[in-house]
């Protein structure tokens, strides 16, 4: 046995087995040598590497920990343990490792690159950014570290500065299709959507089987509304990739988006078998099974999500939630967990600076749906009839230009269109900005194709959400809720992050909408010539168990009755037709209509004789449908902003006795009212005498009611008030 090193020829042969992927045999030559040269920490610095290469990390921790009792400041040996200790996830022993290397090496880039990956692992963020920089410093052309740089930055929040290190590393190494991939990460979270798909696309080029890659481009297509295109794209990632869950999770998100629901709940069951921790992923797949009216275990799912919100954890939207409990203490820490994760207030932009007091206050309405849908149905008249002697009237369009009636009247209703569909967030926020927008009005709130980034930048001094979404935002940066007090009793703001700014009425509408020319019989309609005919046009998803359980004992007291209802794909229909049996009522005696243009959809209401509404999530602009048809709307009023919209509508039009507080009392009155025709007349009559004067269809009387509250606003803000609750008159 010698103590001297090893001759260079043997070192070299052993490396020569290593780089030509002969990792056994390169161990057991240095095993050979080990024992001839004991003390030569080379020679366990070879074999830690050798046994890394081949995942037996725990051994090549034992090796390198040999070199470096014989050398301590060996740095090549405590820069590879470090790296070890990574990649066991021994995360404080990895930075320790690396510091030891800095400590005596503080020029070693690589070292300060891999201490920024393992401190960001441990989420200290800010120390991360430093040690890339200083790696950076070090070797300016280090495009890993301009890479890793721009990666904590953009978890940070500082999307625009990660832009520029991805931009720099792609500068360094063009082909370094993980940085494309990254870069269109952080433009997505921009909104610069066209230009993150040219991101993807580049990074696909370079590495066709990146499967990260087809599964983000298909992220960016979606929000794009490319929506066929993302599907492939998601397809293509799991053909890569069978057990991508997030690749299966964003491809049954799209499904269900495009109605194809059955495939939609494959995709998601697939990926949460995979990965059941995904963000979000245990409410979509609930969202997606009460579409499809598969109630199993319903409840213990319920309270399983309900637990996790209580915990802080990412489990659902909150949209979803709205329909599955009346709890509105929950649904508030359900906004404010997926605000905070989604939608953090942005630093991006300085604060705005307040405006010089503008004769008439600019007011944006933010949408994505100035369109033919049920929002745009409430709102046009509104924008049309605004005073403009005290307002200017902008509209924000981030959805699809349609050019359809609906369309076409908006844009002529207001002051100033801007088609911002293209724009990133940014860019939106600061044509805002230049115009001096006053008040921002989200009318999207968090529903689909949402732009919460804009109002998270502060695009006005005074932000609003209204009518979009039926709930609480849960975000500092909305400072007014629009509401009225059926909707939001005073001992119900403590669950709401917003202001309330309470008007006589909530619900706009619009009274120029005439009674369609077009009368149905229930022969065209497919209903039987006589009984009682229920009906309800609700979602799908906002039909629970309970509320299904009423509709069946209300059938079984009236004789001869039907329950016309709306599905919007089959499997809900035989799904409900299973339920209905099992409650032992006869499956004739649920009948499906079908979905119908605006002016028949109405018509049908003159043929039907009560509308039952459903419980937590209540029917909106339906009921407001369809008591402009004349046809009484049965509500039972919760707790939640959701679960009390019926009773706010038909507090509307003055028919307080269609609101019920209890299931038992919703079923009782159905039952009275479709067996006592008399009683059900009483209530159609005057329903008919009130529709002229409602404040429901009263448009200007809204109108005049919604600015009083604007002004309001408006002037705590020049007087440098924060937001505070505020109760309009009734101008009646």
């Amino acid at each position: 046995m010698t103590t001297a090193s090893p001759p260079q020829t043997e070192i070299n042969s052993v490396i020569t087995l290593y780089s030509s992927g002969q990792i056994q045999e390169a161990l057991d030559t240095v095993e050979t040598l080990t024992k001839d040269f004991p003390n030569e920490p080379l020679l366990y610095n070879i074999s830690g590497v050798c046994y890394k290469t081949i995942g037996q990390l725990d051994v090549a921790v034992k090796s390198f920990e040999k070199a470096l009792a014989i050398k301590p400041d060996y740095t090549e040996v405590n820069y590879n343990l470090g790296l070890t200790f990574q990649e066991l996830g021994q995360l404080d022993a990895a930075v320790k490792c690396y510091e030891d290397v800095l400590a005596v090496n503080p020029e070693h880039a690589e070292a300060h690159n891999n201490l920024g990956v393992t401190l960001k692992e441990l989420e200290q963020l800010d120390a991360a950014v430093k040690s890339y920089e200083k790696a950076i410093a070090i070797k300016p052309d280090y495009a890993e570290a301009h890479n890793n740089l721009g990666n904590a930055l953009k978890e940070l929040g500082q999307l625009d500065v990660a832009v520029k290190s991805y931009e720099k590393a792609i500068a360094i190494k063009p082909d370094f299709a993980e940085t494309h991939n990254n870069l269109g990460n952080a433009l997505q979270g921009l909104g610069q959507l066209d230009e993150a798909v040219k991101c993807y696309e580049q990074a696909i080029a370079i590495k066709p089987d990146y499967a990260e890659a087809h599964n983000n481009l298909g992220i960016s297509l979606r929000e794009l509304g490319q929506v066929d295109a993302a599907v492939k794209s998601y397809e293509k990632a799991l053909a890569i990739k069978p057990d991508f869950a997030e690749a299966y999770y964003n491809r049954g998100n799209v499904l269900k988006g495009l109605k194809r629901l059955d495939e939609a709940l494959v995709s998601l069951n697939r990926a949460i078998v995979l990965k059941p921790d995904i963000d979000f992923i245990l409410g979509d797949l609930l969202h997606t099974k009460m579409d499809l009216c598969i109630w199993d275990d319903l409840s213990n799912h319920i309270n399983e999500i309900t637990k996790k919100i209580n915990n802080s954890e990412k489990v659902i939207h909150p949209f979803p939630m709205l329909a599955l409990i009346d709890e509105p203490e929950v649904q508030r820490k359900t906004a404010e967990i997926f605000a905070n994760e989604k939608y953090s207030q942005s630093h991006l932009l300085s604060k705005i600076e307040r405006y010089p007091k503008h004769k008439k206050i600019r007011i944006g309405y933010f949408s994505a749906d100035f369109r033919d849908h049920p929002v745009s149905h409430l709102t046009a008249e509104l924008y049309e009839i605004h005073d403009r002697n005290q307002f200017e009237i902008y509209a924000f369009s981030f959805g699809p230009d349609t050019q359809d009636e609906m369309n076409l009247r908006i844009k002529a209703g207001v002051d100033h269109f801007h088609d911002v569909r293209s724009m990133s967030h940014k860019e939106v926020v600061m044509l805002a900005r230049s115009l001096e927008i006053d008040i921002a009005v989200d009318l999207t709130g968090f529903t689909q194709n949402a732009r919460t980034e804009i109002f998270a930048m502060s695009v006005a001094p005074i932000q609003i959400s209204y009518i979009g979404y039926i709930g609480t935002m849960g975000a500092n940066y909305y400072d007014y809720l629009v509401a009225d007090q059926t909707m939001i009793p005073k001992k119900n703001q403590k669950y709401f992050s917003e202001k309330i700014a309470y008007l006589p009425s909530y619900q706009a509408n619009d009274s120029t909408q005439s009674p369609p020319e077009i009368f149905f019989t229930r022969q065209d309609l497919g209903l039987p010539e006589t009984g009682f005919v229920f009906c309800c046009f609700n979602n799908t998803f906002k039909i629970t168990p309970t509320t299904f359980d009423s509709w069946g004992r209300i059938l079984e007291h009236v004789e001869g009755s039907v329950l016309l209802i709306y599905a919007n794909n089959e499997s809900a229909k035989l799904n409900l037709t299973k339920e209905i049996v099992l409650r032992g009522i006869d499956p004739s005696r649920l009948i499906f209509g079908e979905k119908l243009p605006m002016s028949e959809y109405l018509a049908r209401y003159r043929v039907v004789d009560l509308f039952l509404d459903t419980h937590p999530y209540n029917a909106g602009t339906i009921a407001s449908g369809a008591l402009r048809m004349g046809l009484p709307v049965l509500t039972c009023i919760g707790n939640s902003f959701a679960s009390r919209m019926g009773a706010s509508v038909i507090n509307a039009v003055n028919l307080p006795e269609l609101i019920t507080s209890t299931q038992k009392e919703y079923e009782s009155l159905a039952i009275e009212l479709a067996t006592h025709p008399e009683q059900l007349k009483i209530i159609k009559d005057k329903l008919a005498s009130n529709l002229p004067t409602a404040p429901l269809y009263d448009t200007p009387l809204f109108t005049r009611h919604l600015e009083s509250a604007y002004l309001t606003m408006y002037d705590r803000y020049q007087q440098g008030l924060e937001p505070g609750h505020i109760y309009v008159e009734n101008y009646m």
